[in-house]
Order: structure tokens, then sequence, then C-alpha cells
């Protein structure tokens, strides 16, 4: 049995997620967390650590699971819309600014 926590709409490019999500892929929730904590990207880092808070909280109230033996399973970062947005540039010409977004689904598993 697993636990699947999702993020919608995170308003980071997918690329940049993937970066810090291989880092915490298959570890120990409790080391996962401290990998996260030093993170220098920290605004991915904090989004990534309430996903995997909240998939202990789910543990803790279900009582099925044992918090210590939790690993990160799956992290799966796909592409969620992007927003398009228009840069004026010279003589009159448009330049097309792409804002990407991601979806996010961290699963945690008992080892």
């Amino acid at each position: 049995m697993s636990i699947k926590m999702k993020n919608r709409n995170f308003g980071v490019a997918p690329r940049k997620v993937r970066q810090v999500a291989a880092l915490i892929r298959r570890k120990p929730v409790d080391e996962a967390l401290g990998v996260l904590r030093y993170s220098p990207k920290k605004e991915i880092a904090i989004m990534l650590s309430k996903l995997i808070n909240s998939g202990l909280a789910v543990a803790s109230e279900s009582e099925k699971y044992d918090l210590d033996n939790l690993v990160v399973d799956i992290v799966m970062v796909d592409e969620g819309p992007t927003l398009k947005r228009i840069q004026p540039r010279a003589q009159g010409r448009a330049f097309r600014i792409r804002k990407r977004t991601s979806h996010i689904t961290v699963e945690l598993k008992e080892a």
C-alpha cells in the first residue's frame, strides 16, 4: 500500500523541479527531508517537503503504516498548462514568454 500526494499547477518549470526530485527519489522520508532542507532551490524544496509532510500526516492518522519505515518511492513531475504572455520588443514586434507549470506526484511506501 502507498500514500499518494499531488500538487497541480505549481508555478515552476518541470525541468527545474525534476532536478530536485531526483535527489529524494527512493530515500527514507527523514533522509529526504534532510536533503530538501539544505537544497539550494528553496521554493521547490519547501513545496516537496510540504507534500512529504502531508503524506506523513495521512500515514499517522490512518495508523496502518510504520512511520519509521516510510520511503519516498515515486516522485513524478509532469508538465502542466503553460501560461502565454507577450513582451514588447523593438520595432513593434512581440516576443512570447512561456511561463511553464508543473504537476507533481509524490508516493510514499513502506520499505
